[in-house]
């Protein structure tokens, strides 16, 4: 009772006073927010090129949301939740009902635990009952949905708390308003009742894991309860188009329920919606403290006043809108996962069991973490605006392993799956840990990690099950994965050299983790270990390549192809990805001159692909040379030619905010190529002047003086006033607040930050 008082009194706090004073903000900053963007299919040219199929798409909805929100809240297009088919296209004409929806942002993966409310007038039909829509008859913006069913004489709007939805109906005629109420299963499953006294209906949809353990259940299911304002006049449930008298139904294709209504002109309807992983009481409870006390006007301004307030933790200032829309529409993706998984009360669904809750007693609980994306650069982003929500993600990772027994390698779905190859998790809680957001035991942090690092589980069942890192076996044997283990348990088979190199990097950051935890013999094994990307560099080519058991390696080569022993990637597009030793990576291409060269072919030969994540931290190696000139440039172009504001804006999938996240830390001037060492690399800004707020209360600064509009290359630097030669920013210098100030030039400046001793460190020994 306790712990709920608490919730309601924050959540009252929200309303009352973030909204008043937000209102009178100089800037309006969700105007610039485009929910639209990545809605279509990518136009930029290197997604043309490199992109196939689904790539091609980021995948990305125009959800209202709350920041990092339970449930997303979107205008549906399509009516599955069939792998790779996102809830809404910008291409289709068709509007099929506003979706409470659990869809992985800009991901290839699929829809959850969905529910969909569509609204029809005049007949009722419980098939075929699209209606057409026009781009020009919506509104879209973070905090509100609006579209015009002109076909329907009907407005039909929702708004979002962090946990519920609130939607209204806008009669423009008199007549009959019907609402069909689905759960999405693609599976034929789920429940819907309707209880008149109550004046509810309520259901849940299960959900299925996939990839490792395809098909199972997940072990929870997304539950919600929808309160109307207004008493049913008729009322119903149907399968297909079979239409029941009886209240409930369950598990048959295509189930839903309806509720019928005779409105007048003007008559508004309203729905409130809460949403629960753990069942119908707690999405009772959820509706309840979240929005039982407010109107949905209230509900839109609340929501609106949080947007402001959380956009407004980054200021920029130039007098191109354009890079503000893509600024702020890109700070809006990031935000859409690791997803709010607990209820008001603490509550959450337990990580891979068979339906069973447990109680938080502190904090929140996140899942859905697109681990091989996210950890580069959209999770770095939060250690600097909210470590306390970083904690509480690591805190949901703890959790998560301890309770499974082993930490997911890509926790989606509060299942494991061991999609995609390496074991990023550990460098989240490591660079947490280093960082100082420590309030979680780091102990037993630390043992569920290393115990993917070490050892394999007891049994085939488990191993099956996803549990472990791939091909360990052969990684500790070989130092290597070589070619003859297929890795065939696994969703991503093969993929031998960029499972080495990945996990080289994971070796790194647990070392560092170690290292601060004064495990000395662990620490020593893992720094070797981090060197092994080593084993599948091969000097002769100056490139990744596959190898055989016995040491020799693959022929024929074909450096920029794809190839089974690379993640959708060439080996030329993969060779650049050793985040903690660039210094390493230069010795073994014969030195840094050798490094910026390889970095040239790259680009020259229109390799770089950059909606693909290894490829990220590629145009800020050249700071590593004798050339960060050349980061300032490549990293302008790409900025220029890789982001748009349209629907087609967003080079290749979104994956959970990565895409948007380099975006955000590149156009502010600097970015984590090794997210665990602290290190940021200094590039050149598009915008006149940057100011993060800090949690702490103090300001961090970015200030460009140019010589002119074109003006891209920096010729001086200074921190808070004092020269700064180093081509790069730390952790510490950001967090204590301070004043960079960057002189921008037309012309390359090929001495600032060129010497050896301004660059990042080598990998930490």
């Amino acid at each position: 009772m306790h712990r709920l008082s608490m919730t309601i009194r924050t959540f009252i706090f929200l309303i009352v006073f973030i909204y008043p004073a937000t209102r009178t903000s100089a800037q309006d900053l969700t105007r610039y927010v485009q929910p639209l963007a990545g809605t279509a299919a990518a136009t930029t040219a290197s997604a043309l090129r490199h992109g196939e199929s689904t790539e091609l798409l980021a995948n990305t909805i125009p959800a209202v949301t709350m920041p990092f929100g339970m449930t997303q809240w979107t205008p549906q297009t399509q009516l599955t939740e069939k792998k790779c088919l996102a809830p809404y296209y910008y291409r289709d004409t068709i509007f099929k009902g506003i979706r409470g929806s659990h869809w992985l942002s800009g991901s290839c993966t699929q829809d959850y635990g969905s529910f969909t409310v569509m609204p029809l007038t005049g007949a009722l039909k419980t098939t075929g009952y699209g209606v057409r829509f026009k781009h020009t008859d919506e509104k879209t913006t973070p905090y509100e949905y609006r579209v015009n069913l002109q076909d329907q004489n009907l407005l039909a709007a929702v708004t979002a708390t962090p946990r519920c939805g609130i939607m209204q109906f806008t009669m423009e005629e008199a007549g009959n308003l019907y609402l069909l109420i689905t759960p999405n299963s693609d599976y034929n499953e789920g429940f819907i009742k309707i209880d008149t006294g109550k004046n509810e209906i309520y259901g849940y949809n299960p959900a299925h894991r996939i990839y490792q353990g395809w098909g199972k259940k997940a072990g929870f299911s997304g539950y919600f309860v929808i309160r109307f304002e207004k008493m049913a006049e008729s009322k119903g449930t149907f399968a297909g188009d079979k239409i029941f008298s009886a209240d409930s139904i369950m598990n048959q294709p295509g189930i839903g329920a309806y509720a019928g209504f005779r409105m007048a002109r003007g008559e508004k309807l309203i729905l409130r919606i809460g949403t629960s992983f753990t069942g119908f009481d707690g999405a009772r409870k959820n509706l309840d403290t979240e929005t039982a006390a407010i109107n949905y006007e209230t509900a839109v301004n609340n929501s609106k006043a949080v947007w402001e307030k959380t956009l407004g933790r980054i200021r920029v200032e130039t007098d191109n809108e354009q890079d503000k829309e893509i600024f702020y529409t890109s700070y809006y993706h990031a935000m859409q996962q690791p997803r709010l998984f607990s209820d008001v009360d603490g509550l959450y669904p337990m990580f891979a069991t068979d339906y069973k809750n447990a109680q938080l007693s502190k904090g929140a609980y996140y899942d859905d973490f697109s681990m091989w994306d996210i950890y580069r650069a959209q999770i770095p982003l939060f250690e600097i605006l909210s470590p306390s929500l970083i904690n509480d993600l690591v805190s949901s990772l703890v959790l998560k392993g301890k309770q499974g027994g082993w930490m997911p390698i890509f926790p989606c779905w509060n299942s494991y799956t061991s999609a995609m190859v390496g074991d990023h998790t550990v460098s989240v809680i490591s660079s947490a840990y280093l960082k100082g957001i420590r309030d979680y035991d780091a102990e037993e942090a630390y043992g569920i990690v290393r115990r993917n690092a070490f050892e394999l589980p007891a049994n085939k069942e488990e191993y099956l099950d996803g549990k472990g890192r791939r091909a360990l076996t052969s990684y500790l044997k070989y130092h290597y994965i070589p070619l003859e283990d297929s890795v065939k348990d696994a969703f991503h088979k093969q993929e031998q050299v960029s499972r080495t190199i990945e996990y080289a990097y994971d070796d790194y950051a647990l070392a560092q983790f170690a290292k601060a935890l004064n495990k000395k013999s662990d620490y020593y094994m893992l720094i070797k270990r981090a060197g092994y990307y080593a084993n599948v560099f091969d000097k002769k080519t100056g490139m990744v390549r596959a190898r055989h058991a016995d040491g020799s390696w693959i022929t024929p080569y074909y450096p920029d192809t794809r190839v089974s022993y690379i993640t959708e990637g060439t080996p030329r597009q993969y060779t650049f990805y050793v985040p903690q030793d660039v210094k390493g990576l230069a010795k073994l291409m014969g030195g840094a001159n050798k490094l910026e060269s390889s970095l040239d072919s790259l680009f020259i030969k229109n390799e770089y692909w950059h909606g693909n994540e290894p490829g990220h931290q590629i145009p800020f190696m050249y700071n590593y040379t004798a050339s960060p000139w050349k980061t300032q440039q490549r990293v302008r172009k790409i900025l220029a030619e890789e982001y748009s504001s349209g629907p087609g804006g967003l080079g290749g999938n979104d994956d959970a905010g990565q895409m948007s996240a380099w975006y955000i830390f590149a156009s502010m001037g600097f970015y984590p190529v090794d997210p665990v060492s602290g290190e940021y690399i200094l590039c050149t800004p598009v915008f006149d002047k940057v100011s993060l707020s800090l949690p702490n209360g103090k300001t961090f600064q970015i200030i460009c003086h140019q010589t002119g509009r074109s003006a891209g290359y920096i010729s001086r630097a200074t921190w808070n006033g004092a020269p700064y030669t180093n081509n790069f920013i730390t952790y510490n210098n950001i967090m204590q607040g301070g004043t960079l100030e960057l002189y921008l030039q037309d012309t390359p400046d090929k001495v600032w930050g060129s010497k050896t001793v301004n660059q990042p460190g080598k990998m930490a020994k």
